[in-house]
């Protein structure tokens, strides 16, 4: 083998950076699809860039190879066109294409961009991630080598996975990615137990709408028994934009009324009837949800704590205490579960109140 070959430079780090930022302009837009980003490089000048604009569109590379121009502009590239294509094989032949996230080898609703690769020509290509889906997972390298084509991986590899850990987590684990998210106050209280039907209200409007903005990055969103009962939530984004999460709750005894908010046509409301969080998590995955967001109760977030079942934990805490808030002598207060093995990732404030973002350490 030529020993020129697979040797990474520091231009392939200074491009690679820039496919990782444009991949970043997929936010929101492509899931259950990973953000993906491209630069093709010719005689260190980008001539072509792209990104995975959306969900069932085209992938990075086909983008930023139908972005590239030469001559000053004057041919854009097009396999329509034989004699333009002709034109881009020589100069392809002569770049490198840069992409976040190993080329896939597959048919899904576009054809495989290894084969795009192969057909205009380009003889060296830089990888950052490889794809841990089971229909990729090495083959689209393996291809691209068996054409020939000098494939250097793992350039600013854990940059380029972060840009898509629910992705990854989905393919490796087999589950989705877990999130617990509840709100507090001062002295712990997440709740009340009461027959009322009363809420105990710990979030600002602004706070509430920060968490609608995470429900919209979740593919699925559960709560327990009990929360479903008292609470009767709806569980949607109507305070951002964004699609409602798919709604799962728990009901071992058959206790939930097919009415109300939870089960409202504005989402789709899935019904568990044993509380085997692993049966739950492997039902989800096999309906390719990739994201899970908890919102309680306190038993439910604490048998996924309990479980090490969790990747992250969203807390909201309240300057107020439970005396100072409710008139409540009658009732009876519910804890905030307790976590473990938890290492502080950020801490922020807002409306007074302190938000942790926390990071299952067993994970890291």
């Amino acid at each position: 083998m030529d020993t020129n070959k697979r040797v990474a430079t520091d231009n392939d780090f200074k491009y690679m950076r820039r496919a990782i930022q444009l991949a970043k302009c997929g936010e929101a837009a492509v899931a259950p699809n990973p953000k993906v980003g491209a630069v093709i490089v010719h005689n260190n000048k980008i001539i072509g860039e792209g990104f995975h604009r959306k969900y069932g569109g085209a992938h990075a590379e086909v983008n930023a190879i139908y972005s590239a121009k030469i001559a000053n502009n004057q041919f854009q590239f097009s396999t329509v066109d034989e004699d333009v294509l002709n034109i881009f094989r020589k100069t392809f032949a002569q770049s490198t294409i840069y992409v976040t996230l190993e080329p896939c080898s597959h048919w899904g609703k576009t054809p495989p961009c290894c084969e795009l690769i192969i057909k205009c020509g380009f003889k060296r290509v830089v990888i950052g991630a490889l794809d841990p889906n089971s229909k990729v997972n090495g083959q689209g390298i393996k291809r691209m080598r068996e054409a020939e084509i000098d494939v250097i991986t793992g350039i600013l590899e854990k940059e380029c996975c972060d840009l898509n850990p629910d992705f990854h987590t989905f393919h490796s684990k087999h589950r989705p990615t877990i999130t617990l998210k509840w709100a507090q106050l001062s002295d712990g209280t997440i709740g009340i137990n009461n027959d009322s039907n009363r809420r105990l209200h710990i979030s600002t409007p602004f706070t509430q709408m920060l968490t609608h903005r995470l429900r919209a990055r979740c593919q699925a969103i559960m709560v327990g028994t009990t929360t479903a009962l008292q609470d009767r939530p709806s569980l949607t984004t109507r305070l951002w934009r964004g699609n409602s999460p798919i709604r799962v709750t728990i009901d071992r005894k058959n206790q939930l009324e097919k009415t109300g908010e939870l089960f409202s046509d504005k989402a789709e409301t899935i019904v568990y009837h044993n509380e085997i969080l692993s049966e739950i998590l492997f039902d989800l995955h096999k309906r390719g949800v990739q994201h899970l967001l908890v919102e309680g109760g306190s038993k439910l977030l604490q048998s996924f704590i309990d479980s090490g079942l969790w990747d992250d934990a969203r807390i909201e805490i309240s300057p107020n205490s439970f005396t100072t808030t409710e008139n409540t002598s009658q009732r009876s207060q519910v804890f905030a579960p307790s976590i473990k093995n938890a290492k502080l990732a950020d801490e922020y404030h807002v409306d007074g109140h302190k938000l942790l973002i926390l990071l299952n350490s067993t994970n890291i």
